[in-house]
C-alpha cells in the first residue's frame, strides 16, 4: 500500500485494461491499496511526487479504515481525510520552495511530520498478525500460523485482512510471486552462462511445478514469465505496455 502526493506534472491517469483508450484521471493525492493484480498507468511526461510505502497496520492508524476497504483500488485522499488532504498537498508544495530553504529532503521531512501527527498515541499491529508477518518468511503453512495464534481460522483471517488488506493465503501467494520476480530479474552471474530454466526458478520460489507458476504469474502480472524475461525491466514491478503489447508508453503492476 502506498500514499502519493503528485506535486507537479500531469495528473495520474489509470487504465482498466491495455485496450482502454480513455482511462480514469485522478488529480489529487491518492492511496494505492494492497493488491494482487496488476494495474496500468500513463507515463512519459516528467512528474514530481513525494510519498510513502505503508506497512501493514498503517491504514487504520492513518486513515481510520481497514486495509481491506482500500485493497485493489486507488482511493483519492479527500475521501479519507476530507479537506485535510488538500491542506497536506499545499504544505508539501510549500516545503519544497527553494526560497524557504526547501527541497526534496524538506518535503520528505514535512511528509513524515504530517503522517506522525495523524498517528494515534497508542495503536499498533495485533500481536498475532505481527508474529504471522514475521513467520511468513520461514515458509510456515497458514494452518500452522492460525494454530499458533489461538484464534479460529475465520477470526485470524479477519484480523490479518484488516491490517494487511489481503487474506493470509493471498499474501503468501504474493510473497512467492515476488520471490519469483527477484529470481527472474537477477543480474547474470560472472560466468555469463545461460539463464536458469523456468522450472528451476519456479521450484526455488516454492511452486509445485512450472504450470502452477505460469498460471499465477499471468494472474498477478498480466504477462507470461517468458514475456517478462524478454522485457528485462529495470524495476521488478514495472513493465512497459501499450495496446496489449509490450511497448513504451504505459507501465503496469
Amino acid at each position: 500500500m502506498h500514499l502519493v502526493f503528485r506535486l507537479a506534472g500531469p495528473r495520474l491517469r489509470l487504465f482498466s485494461t491495455a485496450d482502454d483508450l480513455v482511462g480514469t484521471t485522478i488529480g489529487e493525492p491518492v492511496v494505492g491499496g494492497a493488491r494482487s493484480s496488476y494495474y496500468i498507468k500513463e507515463t512519459g511526461l516528467p512528474v514530481l511526487t513525494v510519498g510513502a510505502q505503508l506497512r501493514p497496520g498503517a491504514a487504520l492508524a492513518l486513515f481510520g479504515v481497514s486495509a481491506a476497504e482500500l485493497a485493489g483500488a486507488h482511493t483519492p485522499l479527500s475521501m479519507l481525510w476530507g479537506a485535510n488532504g488538500d491542506s497536506a498537498l499545499n504544505q508539501l508544495a510549500d516545503a519544497g520552495r527553494a526560497g524557504a530553504g526547501g527541497g526534496p529532503m524538506a518535503q520528505l521531512a514535512a511528509l513524515d511530520a504530517l503522517l506522525c501527527a495523524r498517528l494515534p498515541q497508542l495503536r499498533g499491529l495485533h500481536p498475532q498478525v505481527a508474529q504471522a508477518l514475521g513467520e511468513f518468511t520461514l515458509g510456515l503453512r497458514i494452518e500452522t500460523l492460525v494454530e499458533r495464534s489461538d484464534y479460529s481460522h475465520r477470526a485470524f483471517n479477519a484480523l490479518f485482512k484488516e491490517a494487511v488488506g489481503l487474506s493470509p493465503k493471498r499474501y503468501a501467494r504474493l510473497l512467492r510471486f515476488q520471490a519469483m520476480l527477484a529470481r527472474l530479474n537477477a543480474p547474470p552471474g560472472l560466468d555469463r552462462g545461460p539463464a536458469p530454466a523456468l522450472i528451476d526458478l519456479a521450484l526455488a520460489a516454492g511452486y509445485s511445478d512450472q504450470a502452477h507458476m505460469q498460471r499465477e504469474f499471468r494472474e498477478f502480472s498480466g504477462v507470461t514469465p517468458t514475456q517478462y524475461r524478454l522485457l528485462a525491466p529495470a524495476s521488478s514491478n514495472h513493465l512497459p505496455v501499450a495496446g496489449g503489447r509490450p511497448q513504451p508508453g504505459k507501465e503496469n503492476f
